[in-house]
């Protein structure tokens, strides 16, 4: 058997003479360029005008590349350089023009409001090709590396303590500038003071400015790197992290919101989120799924009454999570009637637990409690409570709330869209971190970051098109629209 070699490789071939001859007519780039094609610069806020000077890149050919690189790992403005000088299907998309790294970074950072909108146009593409229904969307969370490391987090502690070292420099650099002003004005070494006394009193107010974050936005430190990553604790350690939500449709688990928020966790987030995705869709949902992560009666009774949220409560995540463990016992409180109009609770023993005020460090929360001889006397004292002072309940204004929150989670409705939430919700942060290798950000800064996850769901939107409807006919769709 013998060894192949190949051919030679001074052998003049027959190859075409046209680069459109090397990509496939129903080639992924084909779609992702029409879908540029199709969008809106001037909502977008892009002009498409030539400013006066050097030539410049035409702004649709970057935002191809852009869009189209990450979807195959090509993120960093470095891999894009290279990929428009060795990649064909890179050389026939920017049409044979190589940007460096540097026009590439610089477009992105000037552009990054305008490339977070890209998502917006592509949901509205979305629901006129009938892809996108939003009756029922699903939400959820997840903690993105962000390119920032703990050791740059500062505490108010700390920020004080160098504020401190920082105006006193500043006064010894004044004392300095004024004896030099007085013997060696118009000296270089004075004019080097000078820039000294600029650079760190532009210090000192960015140290003031992460201060009144601290306080106004009541976080236990910062990062001076990226000061809008939050400090999160996830299966790989803790870490510097942006909390990224992502709301999908549950017609083709299409991406219709997805943003970065200030915060560890996802609590206070499904109003908001619920209401940009509504934004971008035309309309409001009739039922959303969410995790008990985003449990908050005080929000929830803000909601509509004509969407339906499915969402367990933390004690029905808890029991799910943990089925083996110990049933309530027969004096639990789930066994308590409570009497609405007479505002008291029945024990299982028939005795009447009575309000005696509020939680004083929750003043949400009711307190009642039987007469302490009454249940001292009780033959299950000791059983149901071991006070003396009477068997304690307690009950929270937005009783009332959770409990019907609980029983939509628990009807036959609501335990079929929570199985689909599963299905959905999560696959887009799985494509982004396994197949993208997304797992950590590029940018930092919220704005940035918006922009940069804008741009993966754009892409995890389009190769879901591309698999229901394939791409030829992808690609008649935008020209159509």
């Amino acid at each position: 058997m013998a060894f192949m070699f190949g051919t030679n490789r001074d052998q003049e071939t027959f190859l075409p003479t046209v680069l459109d001859d090397y990509i496939g007519s129903n080639d992924p780039v084909r779609v992702y360029s029409a879908f540029i094609d199709a969008i809106d610069f001037n909502e977008l806020g892009i002009s498409q005008v030539p400013n006066a000077g050097a030539d410049s890149y035409e702004p649709r050919r970057m935002l191809k590349l852009l869009v189209y690189g990450p979807s195959y790992g090509d993120r960093t403005s470095r891999k894009l350089e290279r990929a428009c000088r060795h990649n064909l299907s890179y050389m026939w998309l920017m049409n044979g023009l190589q940007p460096t790294y540097r026009t590439i970074s610089r477009f992105r950072s000037d552009n990054k409001d305008a490339i977070a909108k890209v998502l917006k146009q592509c949901v509205r593409m979305c629901v006129s090709m009938g892809l996108v229904e939003g009756n029922t969307l699903f939400i959820d969370g997840s903690k993105l590396r962000a390119n920032a490391s703990l050791d740059h987090n500062l505490s108010r502690e700390d920020i004080e303590k160098e504020l401190i070292k920082v105006e006193r420099h500043i006064d010894e650099l004044m004392d300095d500038a004024e004896k030099q002003d007085q013997t060696e004005a118009d000296l270089p070494s004075l004019v080097e003071t000078r820039e000294k006394i600029a650079d760190r009193q532009q210090l000192a107010d960015w140290m003031k400015d992460c201060l009144t974050r601290i306080k106004n936005e009541d976080r236990p430190s910062i990062n001076r790197v990226d000061p809008d990553s939050v400090t999160a604790k996830s299966r790989q350690g803790t870490h510097a992290v942006h909390n990224v939500q992502c709301v999908t449709d549950d017609k083709h688990g299409l991406i219709v919101h997805v943003e970065s928020v200030g915060k560890p966790n996802d609590n206070g987030q499904l109003v908001p989120q619920l209401k940009a995705a509504a934004d971008n869709i035309g309309h409001s949902p009739k039922a959303v799924g969410v995790d008990s992560g985003y449990f908050n009666p005080v929000e929830t009774q803000t909601i509509d009454d004509k969407i339906t949220v499915v969402m367990p409560s933390p004690q029905q995540a808890n029991d799910e999570q943990n089925p083996d463990k110990t049933p309530p016992g027969p004096f639990d409180k789930s066994h308590f009637q409570f009497d609405k109009e007479q505002d008291v609770y029945i024990c299982p023993e028939g005795k009447t637990l009575k309000h005696r005020g509020v939680d004083s460090q929750r003043p949400h929360r009711h307190i009642y409690r039987t007469d302490a001889d009454e249940c001292n006397r009780c033959p299950h004292h000791g059983v149901c409570t071991s006070g003396h002072s009477g068997r304690k309940v307690t009950r929270s204004d937005y009783e009332d709330i959770i409990r019907r929150q609980e029983a939509v989670y628990a009807s036959e409705r609501g335990q079929k869209i929570y199985r689909r939430r599963k299905q959905r919700a999560e696959h887009p942060f799985g494509h982004w971190k396994r197949n993208l290798g997304a797992g950590q950000l590029l940018l930092r800064c919220r704005e940035k970051v918006n922009a940069e996850v804008s741009v993966l769901a754009t892409c995890f939107n389009l190769a879901r098109m591309i698999t229901i409807m394939g791409a030829a006919q992808l690609i008649a769709a935008f020209r159509g629209i």
